[in-house]
């Protein structure tokens, strides 16, 4: 299993590139050079994950209200479904139906900080199942351990505030294992 999902992983790093590319030409990055590769994509890593049917999926959660750490996050999921995210717009959790042969895109807190806020991270949530067992995919698209994360110069060039300070990405991820998951409040690690 090992080497099938080391191939999927870098299979998947020309389509991860072309995202980045897209995004980034909206935050004035001309070219996703060495650095910036580096940056967005400088470390990636494959999850497997195996959620077991749940006898009383009404008294538990089967992982809770977070955002990822994440530049992105390719979420490969089964039929079962039982993601979630949190509107933005409204606040109310939305099941995220899986539809075969797609991937889920997730914006992560490290291109919410990159980004200035113009990208917002998304809070997901995944519901236990009682009738049926659930595997998903997720591929997380990182920064180096050593990246000092903060607004890109490139968005601060035209004078917008940041309103995030530089943090290096390593000390931010251990912020956010070291608590709870307590929805996005591990960005707030980060603001200014």
């Amino acid at each position: 299993m090992g080497n099938e999902a080391l191939e999927y992983m870098n299979k998947s790093k020309t389509m991860v590139r072309k995202l980045l590319e897209y995004l980034g030409k909206n935050l004035n990055v001309k070219e996703l050079d060495e650095t910036k590769e580096s940056l967005f994509m400088g470390s990636i890593r494959v999850n497997l994950n195996y959620y077991p049917i749940c006898p009383n999926p009404d008294l538990t959660v089967g992982v809770g209200r977070h955002s990822d750490v994440s530049s992105l996050t390719i979420l490969l999921q089964d039929q079962i479904g039982g993601l979630h995210v949190r509107s933005l717009s409204s606040g109310n959790w939305v099941h995220v139906p899986p539809v075969p042969g797609s991937f889920v895109i997730n914006i992560g807190d490290a291109m919410q900080i990159l980004s200035n806020g113009r990208y917002k991270s998304v809070e997901h949530r995944v519901l236990a199942n009682g009738s049926n067992n659930r595997i998903s995919v997720p591929i997380f698209v990182n920064p180096k351990p050593e990246s000092v994360i903060g607004p890109l110069p490139e968005v601060v060039a035209n004078g917008e505030e940041p309103i995030y300070k530089d943090v290096v990405y390593s000390d931010y991820v251990r912020y956010f294992f070291k608590k709870a998951h307590d929805g996005k409040k591990t960005v707030d690690f980060a603001k200014i």
